[in-house]
């Protein structure tokens, strides 16, 4: 892959300088042909690979001379900026772990750089700039870049961020995997009551011993999940599908509230706010909460766009939350014929709001309609949930009919078997 020199020629036989920065300081070079077979296959798990891009070559030596004293890791030079992003970020995000771009020999190309490698999530992207402009400090940091580095350089500081993109970098070059439950909830119908349920699913999945939850409405735009618990969010999930670039454990963690009962929980935005998640921002998210709690619990709310998302694909189980009536149990037909008939994820069906003495529709329509029987039936119990609305208490905190059987499906999504309630005999002796 060629790159063009500062002056804008097309440059196949522009060479960088390769530098390895040794722990004594010491810096030597040679020369290798600009992005093509000698590129190192794989970084060390111990040293940062890291690439300095720019074309202006006072600026450029500069920052080789601020990082001469990391000492340890390997940085490579590279005189100019790439001549197209087309494929250039894959293979930056391939071979480093922090890569430093200059701003300043031209800033809108640069900006759309930082945005393209930024959109890996992978390596740490730094910028650098003889200006201390705060609307360029602000365009950076929205295009993903963790760092912003001044002209001249302070040693301190390069040493600083360097740490910071140390403790940033995954344990292996690829990625962590996700490894938390995906346990997503998801209404056959509006009002069916899915949120309720995940809600009260999650808290109750948060009292159980090393179960760290994180509940997650993606119910967009109008989800109600802080509304059910009581509680009040700075930020919401469109603040990280919007910054799925930077979105990592530890940007997640500032975007979340903790409720009372443990559970952590990204809430839906307080205002009306349009906004259309792609499947890959989802997805993004989806794999960096699963990374840090062991259950990630998601409110889908009656949305049907689940079907290219890791929603659908990674699911340990899917609610389908439904109720015995004929508008309920005809969606729920259509749903699970359309998106469950051919295996997948394990579906769970829950019947909401169970009254069997008063139901208008027979036990065997209803297995005939869902296409096989409910693994749960959780009773009508108006009064206890207008409470919990009411109040903002869960009802998984509370002992009752429903909040038992809700005890009962957190237990088993996590293998656990659910206690047993003893009933108390007669006795003389009380």
């Amino acid at each position: 892959m060629s790159w063009i020199d500062s002056d804008g020629r097309n440059s196949t036989q522009q060479q960088e300088r390769v530098h390895a920065i040794g722990s004594n300081g010491t810096v030597t070079s040679d020369s290798s042909p600009s992005f093509g077979s000698n590129y190192p296959e794989s970084i060390g798990a111990e040293p940062l690979a890291i690439a300095v891009i720019g074309p202006n070559d006072q600026r450029r030596a500069a920052a080789m001379s601020a990082l001469a004293g990391s000492g340890g890791n390997d940085v490579r030079e590279i005189s100019s900026y790439p001549p197209s992003l087309d494929g250039v970020a894959k293979v930056l995000e391939q071979q480093y772990d922090v890569i430093i771009i200059d701003l300043d020999s031209d800033p809108e190309y640069a900006l759309e750089l930082v945005e393209s490698v930024c959109a890996g999530g992978v390596p740490t992207v730094m910028v650098y700039s003889e200006k201390s402009d705060a609307d360029l400090l602000v365009r950076c940091m929205r295009a993903g870049a963790r760092e912003f580095l001044t002209v001249p350089f302070e040693p301190h500081n390069m040493a600083e961020a360097l740490v910071r993109a140390s403790a940033r970098r995954p344990v292996s070059k690829s990625a962590r995997k996700a490894s938390g439950r995906l346990l997503t909830f998801i209404g056959a119908k509006g009002g069916s009551g899915a949120t309720t349920l995940a809600c009260n699913f999650a808290v109750a999945l948060a009292q159980l011993p090393e179960q760290k939850t994180l509940l997650i409405d993606l119910d967009l735009p109008l989800g109600d999940a802080a509304l059910n618990l009581g509680i009040v969010a700075e930020y919401s999930t469109i603040n990280a599908l919007q910054s799925t670039s930077r979105l990592d454990a530890s940007f997640l963690a500032q975007l979340l509230v903790k409720h009372s009962s443990g559970v952590w929980v990204l809430a839906a935005p307080g205002k009306f706010i349009q906004y259309d998640a792609s499947d890959e921002a989802i997805d993004r998210l989806l794999s960096v909460a699963r990374q840090d709690f062991d259950n990630v619990v998601v409110d889908w709310g009656s949305r049907l766009d689940f079907s290219g998302s890791a929603v659908l694909k990674e699911s340990t189980a899917i609610y389908l939350v439904t109720q015995a009536g004929i508008p309920e149990l005809r969606n729920s037909n259509r749903l699970i014929s359309q998106f469950f008939s051919a295996g997948g994820p394990k579906l769970e069906i829950v019947i909401n709001r169970y009254e069997p003495r008063t139901l208008g529709v027979s036990e065997e329509h209803i297995n005939k309609a869902l296409t096989r029987p409910a693994q749960w039936k959780i009773p009508n119990d108006y009064a206890a949930v207008r409470r919990m609305q009411i109040n903002a208490t869960p009802l998984a905190l509370t002992d009752s009919p429903i909040s038992r059987l809700i005890k009962q499906m957190a237990n088993a999504a996590v293998g656990q078997a659910a206690p047993v309630t003893k009933k108390k005999g007669f006795s003389l002796f009380g």
